[in-house]
């Protein structure tokens, strides 16, 4: 079969019906699968043939999203779980455990610096946090010798700092370590972290993905390409006894990461996407490439509308011309970002706060990336956990708002900001 565009495989990747077959692939809400004999079971378990037999390691509907997914992202193989902070936590607990260390760029989202900063922490995993734009000389000083992963995000919520994939992969090589990028802004439509080296993948699918804020999810994505067997990693390369002694390189080549973060971590774990989410966000990627288009296009028009107001100090924003990140975004992100753009009022948090008050089409939500047009104070909600110092360094002021760009009328987003203005 041809390679389609990533437009047609948002569409068509995943599922193709048989002859009398449901057109779009329907919910399977079964917790279990009946078989004609125990040895089919057996070997299920002993992982020696494909199928389903219990929807906490795989289901059908499910497996059609993550099949949709791994397409669009161009890796070898992807799981589902229940929230974007659970493919993050799936993401590394497969790979990084009590004693060993994580580089994670500054930026990222709160939740996502919460996990690494406190509860990671708790369980023996230290993380060292760096700027996104860090050199790469000094980056490689960070590396340790128990460092087993660099994580980061493609666009990072709510700052829109652009991380230099290349770069990142190439210091994470050198030294035999995985780079684990979060691409829920960008999306595969506008940006595939793999193919700069990225090794892994996570997402939030409530945002984009679903692009209508009825599902929460997410998504873990193996590029493949890592190679496992240096050494650092020999829970793929001896044999793994809670399993039926399976080593997971020998008997899975490629696809060793993502099998074993189903067999293992799912199975102890039970972080697993519901087939009723499933058949939601397969709805939603079927128009994700006509969605970012606008969504980007909206975002660049308010973001420039924004660079133009008296009232506004800063404009964040990838695609702006003079933006600090504007070349990188070139680089990776040419056809469009994201409908996120953040910005300070001028005035801090006082005015921050009057503004958001008055406005009527914009949202306050904690939410960002579906399709109506939402708004947040990010320093008193999503990042509220960290201290001054911390928020500082993540970018964030205390006037600075996330706005999240639907795809209304842009005149009629525009209009909307204007009412906020005009309160301060």
């Amino acid at each position: 079969m041809q390679e389609y565009q990533v437009e047609t495989k948002c569409v068509q990747s995943g599922y193709t019906p048989g002859n009398g077959e449901p057109r779009f692939a329907p919910i399977v809400q079964s917790t279990t699968f009946k078989y004609d004999d125990g040895e089919q079971v057996g070997k299920l378990f002993n992982l020696e043939s494909d199928g389903y037999f219990y929807s906490r390691l795989a289901n059908p509907t499910v497996d059609v999203v993550e099949k949709k997914i791994n397409d669009l992202e161009g890796g070898v193989g992807a799981i589902c779980c229940s929230s974007g902070m659970a493919a993050i936590m799936l993401a590394i607990m497969n790979i990084v455990h009590s004693g060993e260390h994580i580089i994670a760029t500054n930026a990222i989202y709160g939740g996502s610096f919460n996990l690494l900063n406190v509860t990671l922490r708790k369980l023996g995993i230290d993380t060292t946090f760096v700027p996104t734009d860090i050199s790469e000389e000094e980056l490689r000083k960070v590396v340790q010798d128990n460092t087993r992963l660099i994580y980061s995000e493609t666009l990072t919520n709510p700052g829109l700092e652009v991380i230099d994939i290349e770069m990142f992969a190439r210091v994470a090589h050198d030294n035999h370590i995985p780079l684990c990028v979060d691409n829920t802004f960008a999306t595969p439509v506008h940006c595939r972290p793999i193919e700069y080296g990225a090794d892994l993948v996570v997402h939030s699918t409530s945002k984009y993905m679903d692009g209508h804020a009825v599902a929460m999810g997410g998504c873990v994505v193996d590029s493949g390409n890592f190679d496992w067997t240096s050494g650092k990693f020999p829970e793929f390369t001896e044999p793994d006894e809670s399993y039926h002694g399976v080593i997971y390189t020998k008997q899975f080549g490629r696809q060793a990461y993502i099998t074993k973060a189903r067999v293992q971590v799912m199975r102890d774990t039970g972080m697993i996407m519901s087939p009723n989410t499933a058949f939601l966000l397969n709805l939603g990627l079927d128009t994700l490439a006509l969605r970012m288009e606008r969504h980007s296009s909206n975002a660049l028009k308010v973001a420039r509308y924004l660079q133009n107001n008296s009232k506004v100090e800063k404009v964040f924003f990838p695609e702006l011309e003079g933006d600090k990140y504007y070349n990188m975004a070139q680089k990776y992100m040419p056809k469009g970002s994201c409908g996120v753009v953040s910005f300070i009022v001028k005035g801090g948090r006082e005015s921050a706060m009057k503004f958001m008050a008055e406005l009527k089409l914009a949202m306050i939500c904690v939410h960002v990336a579906d399709a109506r047009t939402c708004i947040l104070h990010p320093a008193s909600s999503t990042h509220r956990q960290m201290s001054d110092e911390q928020l500082m360094a993540a970018g964030i002021e205390g006037g600075q708002i996330r706005l999240s760009v639907g795809i209304e009328n842009v005149e009629d987003i525009i209009a909307d900001l204007e009412q906020g203005f005009a309160a301060i």
